[in-house]
């Protein structure tokens, strides 16, 4: 008896044995994918920062901290900061609460909620490049279809893209339209997964529909809230397809964001070695900020229903 168990607990624990070498099996072509072309080329990115390496030049020389100590004193880099933090600050709150009013609005089981929900989703799935062409035809300031309508109601043309007060509001404008639609989605899919019963029984208790929002909507959407917080901040200091195509950061460096300076650092300049310095400070800012968001933010969110 005793060996008969022995033999089943031996036959269990060599077929767990096998279950789990064979889904190691399976995971590992797409972990050394994984390792080869997203984490490997990462740490090799600190590495660079330490050199004088430049895209041309096959050897590079060992310096140190200099590329960080040259990052302090670089006024365009403050810049580039300054003008990233500003557009982080105009899309991200445009995004969230235009985001929320749309999934709000469309959540309602009316006819037709379908047609509309695909057409505020439809910017999502255009390419960023060709957007961005359109638009720098419709912010044309003699010809731009949005001047046109400005005039029509009397007001003045505005010089969007040529302006270095207007150029970065319109850029964070096209990019409010094109992204509302991926967190109204979000957003849309939070609302469903209230229960109705919460909302009958304040019904029944007389609650109105501002107080409805705000002791049962508003918390229990604090979750998702935070989710789409981390996504647009992270997918905020990335712009840059935007900037390349309609500014070239321009007009005199006031849409030049972290990652177009970067960007020219590296394939502009050259400099690999600067602009890995650049990327490496601004990966650590970004691991502050989501740092930060989960302590001032995230310790505040309730997943209890």
């Amino acid at each position: 008896m005793a060996s008969r168990h022995s033999r089943s607990s031996g036959g269990v624990s060599r077929r767990k044995l096998f279950e789990a070498l064979s889904a190691y099996l399976f995971l590992l072509p797409a972990a050394l994918i994984l390792f080869t072309f997203q984490y490997l080329p990462a740490v090799d990115v600190f590495r660079i920062s330490l050199t004088n390496r430049l895209l041309l030049r096959p050897y590079s020389d060992f310096i140190g901290l200099e590329n960080y100590s040259r990052l302090i004193s670089d006024e365009r880099f403050w810049n580039s900061v300054w003008n990233t933090l500003y557009f982080v600050g105009g899309s991200v709150p445009l995004q969230t609460g235009l985001a929320l009013l749309l999934a709000m609005a469309l959540a309602t089981k009316l006819k037709g909620m379908g047609f509309f929900r695909t057409t505020f989703f439809l910017p999502v799935v255009t390419s960023m490049v060709a957007v961005s062409v359109i638009w720098e035809w419709l912010y044309h300031p003699r010809i731009g279809l949005i001047n046109e309508v400005i005039e029509l109601f009397g007001g003045s043309a505005i010089p969007w893209l040529n302006s270095s007060e207007w150029a970065m509001p319109a850029i964070i404008l096209l990019v409010v339209w094109k992204g509302t639609g991926y967190y109204m989605v979000i957003y849309l899919a939070g609302l469903m997964d209230i229960p109705d019963q919460y909302y009958e029984a304040a019904k029944i208790d007389g609650a109105s529909g501002w107080s409805m929002f705000r002791h049962i909507t508003w918390p229990l959407l604090a979750p998702t809230t935070y989710l789409i917080l981390i996504l647009q901040m992270i997918n905020s200091f990335q712009v840059f397809s935007t900037v390349y195509v309609m500014t070239g950061g321009g007009p005199v460096g006031s849409t030049e964001v972290v990652v177009f300076y970067l960007f020219q650092r590296a394939f502009e300049s050259l400099e690999f070695g600067y602009a890995s310095a650049i990327s490496v400070v601004m990966f650590l800012f970004l691991v502050i900020l989501t740092v930060l968001q989960r302590v001032f933010i995230g310790s505040r969110v309730s997943y209890d229903r």
